[in-house]
């Protein structure tokens, strides 16, 4: 997590959010645009696209943190929307994953790679003629495997708000 405070620091983790803001808009489009998730969101979803799971994990952990409370806020209004009572989001507990978590966690294991610099080590580590030879393929197998994944969440996105 030091990367990605520097990043903070140095203004880039805002600029890149912002920069993300349409694609995380499509993702989520129930978290609101200004919400710190999408920080977490963002360098997670960077983190993993450059093959640094190392930093993607904490990132992952903190978006799923601020994705919990969203989720109680929701069920919270729509039991006073139901029922006309007030209830505290706090003492609500999620006895599922709300649409945003799942698909955070379907993108996660998906994992868009363009530089898998884990996999393009051990290649070098253990004597590959041509270490970054993966790249392509693994840029191939992770954007199919990354499509696949959002097509998927938004079915099931849908599918949950037609029942």
């Amino acid at each position: 997590t030091g990367l990605i405070e520097v990043a903070r620091q140095a203004g880039l983790l805002d600029r890149m959010t912002r920069g993300l803001r349409p694609v995380l808009s499509f993702l989520f489009p129930r978290i609101p645009q200004e919400h710190r998730v999408n920080e977490y969101l963002t360098a997670n979803i960077l983190a993993n696209i450059l093959g640094l799971g190392w930093a993607a994990t904490p990132m992952g952990l903190k978006a799923m943190a601020e994705l919990a409370p969203l989720e109680r806020q929701r069920l919270a209004e729509r039991k006073r929307q139901e029922t006309g009572e007030q209830a505290d989001p706090d003492e609500i507990t999620l006895t599922r994953a709300s649409d945003e978590m799942c698909t955070f966690l379907v993108l996660n294991i998906s994992s868009l790679q363009v530089i898998p610099v884990s996999v393009i080590a051990y290649r070098a580590q253990y004597g590959a003629v041509n270490p970054a030879a993966i790249v392509v393929p693994g840029l191939i197998a992770t954007t199919v495997s990354t499509a696949v994944a959002v097509v998927f969440c938004r079915i099931m996105s849908r599918r949950g708000e037609s029942s």
